[in-house]
């Protein structure tokens, strides 16, 4: 059984999917968050920008975080600091040479990426180490001196 949407003000009936609705909905609230935010939206310039997905944790020594890229080259990703915001920046190519009508799925977002994560402690910007491996973009920071924990000897009088 198929549910019907019923539209007062046109004469036809459309197969209403409440599902799809909900997606449109969904993209339409981050769209306006990532506008207020002053994020790039998900379209730009009628070029599709994806965000890759994002871990970060804390060592006893270094802050690291973790960028899920499957699909790039590490020669198409760049790695810079700024103060306290850690930049990724990459694209996924399109390298396939199939007809569009051949396709009935296409779910992974291709193009240009660029992330952008403020980073919570000061770190030593000199020493930091990326890797990449099985599509897992990993950056280890080191935390600056005076954020690492120290142990003081407690004295006895």
């Amino acid at each position: 059984m198929a549910l019907e949407r019923w539209r007062p003000f046109g004469s036809t009936l459309s197969r209403w999917e409440p599902f799809r609705e909900l997606s449109e909905i969904q993209q339409e609230m981050n769209r306006l968050f990532d506008s207020f935010f002053g994020r790039p939206s998900s379209f730009q310039a009628g070029e599709r920008v994806w965000m890759p997905l994002v871990d970060m944790y804390e060592t006893k020594d270094d802050l690291v975080v973790t960028f899920e890229i499957p699909g790039v080259r590490e020669k198409d990703v760049s790695v810079s600091i700024t103060g306290d915001v850690l930049t990724v920046k990459g694209e996924r190519k399109w390298d396939r040479e199939v007809k569009e009508d051949s396709y009935h799925r296409l779910e992974r977002a291709y193009g240009k990426f660029e992330r952008s994560i403020p980073l919570p402690m000061p770190v030593q910007a000199d020493k930091v180490k990326a890797t990449y491996r099985d599509g897992v973009l990993e950056i280890r920071l080191p935390k600056a001196e005076e954020v690492k924990p120290r142990e003081i000897k407690i004295e006895v009088l």
